[in-house]
């Protein structure tokens, strides 16, 4: 996925620290014409607990072109430890996802092999001009580098149970967030133990989008992360004022899923695998829920979010790891794999595809990547910039710490970080 909020990421190893011992360079396969990097076996790492699905997805390409795959489940939580581990050895995976949320970490590293024009030239599916807008480009590379490709896309939508909704009397879903907080708060009066909305405590993307809302950013325009504008002033007054009205639960491990089909929180903002959660746990809930596009404020922005690929520098199967990334890029293996996992395409041709466009809920998921962003290439996002971002929200809402010293906090934490 990356980035990744489907579960609490914990904070990242010191992947360049490790780089730096084991003197690891990102080069290619000095045997790229060899009959190993032609023909594999390709490792593959994938994110979560998808192995056997994707072990499903590519059993084509191994039949067509007789590359082996071999697919290993890394946990999302254990993911950096594998990384530097992997840094520090020198024996990486051929291939490995990569959530957006770790791009600048992993890049930093220097593990990954540059995927510029030149070394995808003879890999049609993988040209740039295939992919969403926004998707190519600044969400593969570091500094101008490419070092991955789009495999996955990931959004933001306001997801909604719209018959808990119009049984209190509300006919639409919230357009806007004072409009959602005004909701949530009459949703909570329901009872003990409801509630009207959720704010996963790991998410760290949702006060990024809330300051987005209302017009602002969190890095300036020279790149360096900056947490004092008025527009992020805002988004934390949003942010704590739902916790103050009672109206989110409080408890670090509420289960995101349970509480929306259960009807206790019926708003939360996450991604389309929620979906695919829903109809799994509660099939019987069809057409009593929906989702909508973000709320806004002065404008409505929403997170691009997702896993690109990338390729291990060090690997001796370079042209069998490539031709992977290839099948994977193709149009049908796109819609197969949203089939398959409920993972939206990358694919320009995929996403606007009949089959995925006649669903009201693509409709929606599409709507929303064509103005997402992705969050800022920072270093270390999960484990610096994001946990400190979280750590003083909630500590506003959780501990009633005073929002001017937690601030205060947050800006001594972040001082110096750049996307530069």
């Amino acid at each position: 996925m990356t980035y990744n909020l489907r579960r609490r990421a914990l904070v990242p190893a010191a992947i360049v620290a490790a780089l730096a011992l084991a003197g690891c360079t990102s080069t290619t396969s000095s045997g790229s014409g060899s009959s190993a990097a032609a023909s594999g076996p390709v490792t593959v790492w994938v994110m979560g607990d998808s192995a056997k699905k994707f072990d499903e997805l590519v059993a084509p390409f191994t039949k067509d072109t007789g590359i082996q795959v071999k697919t290993v489940a890394i946990p999302w939580d254990s993911i950096d430890q594998k990384m530097t581990t992997a840094v520090a050895s020198g024996d990486g995976p051929d291939v490995l996802q990569i959530g957006l949320s770790k791009l600048r970490t992993f890049a930093d590293t220097g593990a990954l092999m540059t995927l510029d024009q030149a070394a995808l030239a003879d890999y049609p599916n993988l040209a740039s001009s295939r992919f969403l807008p926004g998707i190519a480009g600044d969400a593969t590379a570091v500094g101008g580098k490419v070092v991955s490709v789009p495999w996955i896309s990931d959004t933001r939508v306001l997801f909604y149970r719209s018959d808990i909704l119009t049984a209190a009397g509300i006919s639409q879903p919230p357009a806007t967030w004072d409009q959602l907080r005004t909701d949530a708060k009459k949703l909570a009066g329901r009872g003990t133990g409801q509630y009207g909305y959720y704010i996963p405590q790991w998410d760290s993307a949702l006060p990024v989008q809330m300051t987005w809302a209302y017009g602002g950013d969190i890095v300036d325009s020279s790149g360096a992360v900056d947490f004092g504008t008025d527009a992020f002033g805002k988004a934390v007054d949003l942010y704590t004022g739902l916790y103050a009205d009672g109206s989110v639960p409080t408890a670090s491990d509420f289960d995101q899923t349970q509480g929306f089909v259960s009807g206790s929180t019926p708003m939360v903002v996450s991604g389309p695998y929620l979906a695919a959660a829903i109809k799994e746990a509660a099939p019987d809930l069809d057409g009593k829920w929906a989702v909508a596009q973000l709320p806004e404020a002065t404008t409505s922005t929403a997170l691009l979010a997702g896993s690109n690929l990338g390729v291990w520098g060090k690997t001796e199967h370079k042209d069998a790891a490539l031709k992977l990334l290839d099948f994977l890029a193709q149009k049908d293996t796109q819609l197969s794999w949203y089939s398959i996992n409920g993972d939206l395409p990358t694919v320009t041709e995929a996403l606007s595809d009949s089959s995925l466009t006649s669903d009201q809920l693509v409709k929606v998921y599409a709507a929303s990547l064509a103005s997402a962003k992705i969050l800022p290439l920072v270093p270390n996002w999960d484990g610096g910039t994001g946990k400190a971002l979280l750590d003083a929200l909630n500590s506003i809402a959780l501990q009633g710490t005073d929002k001017a010293t937690a601030l205060a906090t947050l800006e001594s934490a972040t001082k110096g970080q750049s996307v530069n």
